[in-house]
């Protein structure tokens, strides 16, 4: 099957290796994607900031690491083995803000990335030339190479104001209440070159268990994105078990929205003229959206096996529904 992946974060990335490993590719290389299975991940570029002169793009690294086998496993993100002598450094001159920090290693990807921007390159580009190193299994592009940034409204002791996004996750660790949630430049980007025509190939869409708002839902803000997903079998694995985030502080983001935290509300969320399908976990069993087909699993990502499992059961319900959408025409 040819899948397409709407992804971001460290749930669509280790989801991703179960999908590898679902359908033979775990071993893949970019030069060999051209096999019978092949898997296209459009990943969320809307956390993306730019500091200390850097262009940093945490959701396609975090891909990139985690099926490139460079990424931090306990900790979900950044790069394993790592060093922060440079964040020491910046420290010491006085440089800000503190609240994000850099390590060496993945300071490196940043380095390279931002040369080429100077030097013209889109982002698309870019992540072509760094999963040269990682050879990740996958084709990884950015859902645009238009910049687009992710802020938050908040209203503390300061006032009304809009933070970035990445400030408010990782500073405040979204406790300050959000207002609203905002996709700046989303509403003039473009989708990457070879974004469309990738979803109008796909047999299916997989949305993983990432943020419904800032992750897939950043990715859905793209002008035909969207579109050319809901012309296609989509099937989804809810990000919420039993009322709460799988991992994280998607809560928030959905209570700045005014979306409740359950799994169907989510589905609801999403909509039936996108999705097909929602995987649940078992302690939502009996969730009922109209016009999806929702079933129960387990969903905790515990391990390969359980994610294998996982994905191949996002797999299993796309093919069906797919051949019942083609009996139906």
């Amino acid at each position: 099957m040819r899948i397409v992946v709407p992804a971001g974060g460290i749930g669509g990335a280790r989801f991703l290796r179960g999908l590898r490993a679902a359908l033979g590719t775990d071993a893949a290389t970019e030069s060999n994607q051209a096999t019978e299975n092949q898997i296209t991940v459009i990943g969320n570029t809307g956390d993306d900031i730019t500091l200390f002169g850097l262009r940093i793009c945490p959701d396609l690294d975090t891909v990139m690491y985690t099926l490139g086998g460079g990424i931090n496993e306990e900790q979900g993100w950044g790069r394993t083995d790592e060093s922060f002598t440079v964040k020491e450094e910046l420290a010491a001159y006085g440089m800000k803000p503190t609240w994000f920090g850099l390590g060496d290693r993945d300071t490196a990807t940043h380095i390279v990335r931002a040369q080429m921007i100077a030097a013209g390159y889109p982002l698309s580009a870019i992540t072509t030339a760094l999963c040269d190193r990682w050879q990740p299994g996958v084709r990884l592009m950015p859902m645009t190479d238009d910049q687009v940034e992710t802020h938050v409204v908040v209203n503390d002791g300061d006032g009304r104001r809009a933070i970035h996004f990445q400030e408010w996750w990782i500073r405040h660790r979204a406790a300050l209440p959000a207002e609203e949630i905002i996709s700046l430049g989303a509403e003039k980007a473009k989708p990457a070159p070879g974004v469309i025509r990738a979803i109008r190939n796909a047999d299916a869409v997989i949305i993983p268990p990432s943020n419904p708002v800032v992750s897939v839902g950043s990715i859905l803000n793209i002008e035909g994105i969207r579109e050319a997903m809901a012309a296609k079998t989509v099937v989804g694995v809810s990000p919420i078990i039993g009322d709460a985030p799988v991992r994280g502080m998607a809560d928030a983001c959905l209570d700045a929205i005014g979306v409740r935290t359950s799994a169907g509300a989510v589905a609801e969320h999403l909509g039936s003229d996108l999705l097909d399908g929602w995987l649940v976990d078992e302690a939502d069993a009996g969730t009922e959206v109209d016009g999806i087909e929702v079933r129960s699993r387990p969903l905790y990502m515990s391990g390969p096996e359980a994610t294998e499992a996982l994905a191949r059961a996002a797999v299993d319900l796309a093919a069906e529904l797919s051949e019942r959408r083609a009996g139906q025409r």
